[in-house]
């Protein structure tokens, strides 16, 4: 192939490749929560990639010109279909579709990848791993929601952080519902008036950008422009007023909105709830958050970090919550003849590993294996014994796979891959039913030793 024709290796843009210490780490967080979410009492579910697009949904987009713009559809015949954007559509088709032989409270896990066609960069990605958790039936809701915040905390313990590092932030969507009601905001615009007020703590926002979003526009350093609600001045003013209470009993005393009301009060039945359990002081309120995926409509909760994590140029940046999710009472109930609620949380399992990679504290085991090296091809199926052995034994293991190699380059290779052991075996050793070992981050000079073949277990378990 010419120089012209070769190709050029790389990923799109918001794909990222993960191997070495990233993906032990990822590996050791899914087994820690998937274990969490099992101790709490969730079954595993899996489903497709792939959706039928109109059963998915478009909750995701900002461009109500073009609803479907955030994911990735492809035609498959008469039909459309989507990679999924989230794993709660998925779940509302198959509760939908099973619902008779599913329990009246149905609580599931999913681990998977979802998808999304929008902007990369400082931990977020176009294609992810989330690990949800949903609270599917008619249950109380209180207590489903305390479960839920109760799980998020002690899983982020599980996976190493402290009580310090992360803040649970709750709030119910029915007290800007009630808001919006009372300043007589168009049906047409009250998303956008949402996920507006959603952004208010996200990076570059701040009031300012709130306000510039409620009306015609924003532009962001890019030059890139966002199409606002365009509210009136009073009813930008009103929501901005509205922004600034962090009481709950300030904010109870001052809109008496009905549906505001009852936002207020689930939330004071969540903290009755959370006072019976051992992680109410990780949970704050913050009447902000009302979540930028429109079918939520109650409890609504978002995990933040309460330290800073840097990105590849080393600038530090705010990488959004890690864990986040709420109520959803009629999602299931697109579909016909169902009407079931639920509830749910989904930590973003990538964004919390670029987080904890960045952690001095967290140490990462590569388990980089034991060597046998291969110094003489007549003696192959006696370095095969000592590696049947090491695996028998579980300790983690591999012979060198070019046997015209000489010593040098097998130990290169081995501490290239990090290995703690070689197994050096010649014609002594054999004869003398003996065995060498090196210990590769041992004193040279110092780090060779030959002992019977019979202690070979116990001398490399001193060493890795």
């Amino acid at each position: 192939m010419s120089e012209k024709n070769k190709l050029i290796p790389g990923l799109p843009s918001g794909f990222e490749d993960r191997w070495n210490k990233t993906l032990i780490l990822k590996k050791r967080l899914l087994k820690v929560i998937e274990n969490n979410f099992i101790k709490y009492g969730f079954d595993p579910l899996e489903t497709p990639s792939f959706e039928i697009s109109e059963n998915i949904g478009s909750f995701l987009a900002e461009d109500d010109s073009n609803p479907m713009s955030d994911v990735f559809s492809f035609n498959d015949g008469e039909k459309n279909i989507t990679l999924r954007y989230d794993l709660s559509s998925p779940l509302a088709r198959f509760v939908a579709q099973n619902n008779q032989e599913l329990p009246s409270i149905y609580k599931r896990y999913a681990i998977q990848n979802v998808f999304r066609n929008e902007k990369s960069g400082n931990a977020r990605y176009r294609e992810f791993t989330q690990a949800d958790c949903d609270i599917v039936g008619n249950v109380n809701s209180a207590q489903a929601n305390a479960e839920l915040c109760n799980l998020i905390a002690s899983t982020l313990n599980e996976c190493g952080l402290k009580k310090d590092q992360f803040t649970i932030n709750v709030s119910n969507r029915k007290i800007v519902q009630g808001l919006i009601e009372d300043l007589k905001i168009e049906k047409e615009k009250q998303i956008k008036v949402m996920r507006a007020i959603d952004k208010l703590d996200k990076p570059g926002f701040g009031l300012k950008g709130v306000e510039e979003l409620l009306k015609k526009e924003r532009k962001d350093k890019s030059g890139a422009i966002t199409k606002g609600a365009n509210l009136s001045d009073d009813q930008a003013s009103k929501i901005l007023s509205f922004l600034r209470i962090k009481d709950l009993k300030e904010l109870k005393e001052n809109f008496k909105n009905p549906l505001t009301q009852e936002g207020i009060k689930e939330l004071e039945e969540l903290f009755e709830v959370l006072n019976f359990g051992n992680y109410s002081d990780q949970v704050k309120t913050n009447f902000t958050i009302v979540r930028g995926l429109n079918y939520y409509d109650g409890f609504c909760v978002e995990t933040n970090l309460n330290f800073k994590a840097k990105n590849i140029k080393g600038k530090e940046v705010d990488i959004g919550s890690i864990c986040s999710g709420g109520q959803y009472d009629k999602l299931i109930s697109r579909f016909k003849g169902v009407d079931i609620p639920g509830t749910g949380v989904s930590i973003g399992v990538d964004r919390l590993l670029f987080a904890m990679m960045q952690l001095n504290e967290v140490e990462i085991d590569l388990q980089n294996p034991v060597i046998v090296c291969v110094m003489d091809e007549k003696y192959l199926k006696n370095y095969y014994e000592i590696l049947d052995n090491l695996r028998k034994n579980n300790i983690n293991s591999e012979i060198f796979l070019d046997s015209k190699k000489n010593l040098g380059k097998q130990l290169t290779y081995a501490n290239k891959r990090e290995c703690s052991v070689a197994i050096i075996c010649g014609e002594n050793e054999f004869n003398e039913n003996n065995v060498t070992i090196k210990n590769l981050r041992g004193v040279k000079g110092e780090n060779n030793k030959t002992f019977p073949k019979a202690n070979l277990i116990d001398e490399v378990k001193k060493l890795i």
